[in-house]
């Protein structure tokens, strides 16, 4: 089992910043994958971000690019999401969730075994 808890969300104005954090614990080493999803009232929950656990490797759904960055400090089991010129489209719950699975591509939730409980993001315009 892998333990996801969120942090960092909160109010902020169109144009700010933001940085969610995901502390992971348990069978920590056993992930290969994290990733950050987002869900807006209404709307289905979305792939933001992920990256390998090992190789590093990033991908981000075109919406975020160039303005949200996935980080992680394997030492510390965490992952981060750096957010900046944040828009009022991208308020929503963010959720971080770990992958354990081989051949599974991270963008899609069924890649994710454990998920955190969220962290609210919101934008004022």
């Amino acid at each position: 089992q892998v333990k996801l808890v969120e942090s960092g969300g909160g109010l902020v104005q169109a144009g700010g910043s933001l940085r969610l954090s995901c502390a992971a614990s348990g069978r920590t080493f056993t992930m290969l994958r994290m990733g950050w999803f987002r869900q807006a009232p209404g709307k289905e929950r979305e792939f933001v971000a992920a990256i390998t656990w090992y190789g590093g490797t990033t991908y981000y759904t075109d919406s975020v690019k160039g303005r949200f960055t996935i980080s992680k400090d394997n030492a510390n089991n965490a992952v981060y999401l750096q957010m900046n010129s944040l828009k009022p489209e991208d308020a929503a719950v963010y959720y971080c969730a770990a992958g354990i699975r081989l051949g599974v591509g991270p963008l899609a939730r069924a890649a994710y075994d454990y998920w955190g409980q969220g962290s609210q993001v919101t934008v004022s315009s």
